[in-house]
């Protein structure tokens, strides 16, 4: 949602804000294989929307994810495609799609979702498996169980996202750092449940940053898997910080297997930068790493 700032929080803000436009749109536009975009949190805290979405473009980004429908327009004005419909349709990340009780509210708020998505051009729409541990009932599941459960749900829905043109990403997260609990934390699981479903419109939100704490072995899980991913994030390890050098993947080298086996989706970058007040420094390195 747009940041909604004060007038005395703004002003002191204003001369960087207006230095980064100036140096963003001095920046070389990206070039290369691979269609980029943003979250709000690659950016310096306390910025609106709008002054991220013109940064954002003048640097050569063209989407921009998990906004929602009020604010598309915004993104609009200056060129950029929303990327990824955030969640709520797709639940979220503790309750949703392994849990049956969460299916028949879910399932209206899906085709709705999809019905907008196809009238903005918005080609992905987030979902979430849910936690193993229930919300409301406290209950274990197996993760058999829910995988049973998540392929009821999306064989449900995919004609509708095949009618569409809107492709269905389930995020892969960890749950060692960030999201404890959290059922769709290892890539077999997510191959297994979604080669199930079996539809071009129903595939995986490739988190680099989680996939790295879980599995590891990135590149050769995107190259056997590639069919079933759907959409990237990318982030350091450790601490989700840049992608540069700070941290241990090689990201020019994922980036280039992405790039080598044809993609033709988006990759976000979803980082928190170390230092906010280097942001745009920090996006301009991630975009060229990513411009193979």
């Amino acid at each position: 949602m747009m940041c909604h700032m004060r007038r005395r929080d703004f002003l002191p803000t204003l001369g960087a804000t207006l230095a980064s436009a100036a140096l963003a749109q001095d920046a070389p536009k990206a070039k290369g294989r691979i269609k980029q975009g943003v979250t709000r949190g690659v950016f310096a805290r306390g910025m609106s929307l709008e002054e991220t979405c013109k940064i954002a473009a003048d640097l050569g980004m063209v989407g921009y994810d998990l906004i929602g429908p009020q604010d598309w327009p915004t993104l609009k004005k200056y060129g950029l495609r929303p990327t990824m419909y955030p969640g709520g349709p797709g639940g979220t990340i503790q309750d949703a799609l392994n849990r049956l009780d969460n299916h028949d509210r879910l399932e209206k708020l899906m085709h709705a979702a999809l019905d907008e998505c196809k009238a903005n051009g918005v080609p992905n729409l987030i979902c979430f498996s849910g936690n193993r541990t229930g919300v409301r009932d406290k209950r274990a599941m197996s993760d058999a169980e829910g995988a049973d459960n998540c392929v009821t749900f999306l064989n449900k829905v995919k004609a509708h996202a095949e009618d569409s043109g809107v492709t269905i990403c389930m995020e892969y997260l960890n749950s060692k750092v960030n999201h404890k609990d959290y059922m769709f934390d290892h890539m077999a699981w997510g191959v297994g449940m979604l080669s199930r479903v079996n539809s071009p419109r129903v595939k995986m939100l490739y988190d680099i940053y989680h996939a790295q704490i879980m599995d590891g072995d990135i590149v050769r899980n995107i190259r056997d898997h590639f069919q079933w991913i759907g959409h990237f994030h990318t982030g350091g390890n450790p601490g989700r910080h840049e992608i540069d050098e700070s941290q241990e993947l090689n990201y020019r080298f994922v980036a280039q297997a992405i790039a080598d086996l044809g993609y033709t989706g988006y990759v976000g970058h979803e980082y928190s930068p170390a230092k906010p007040e280097n942001y745009l420094e920090s996006l301009k390195t991630a975009m060229q790493i990513f411009g193979a």
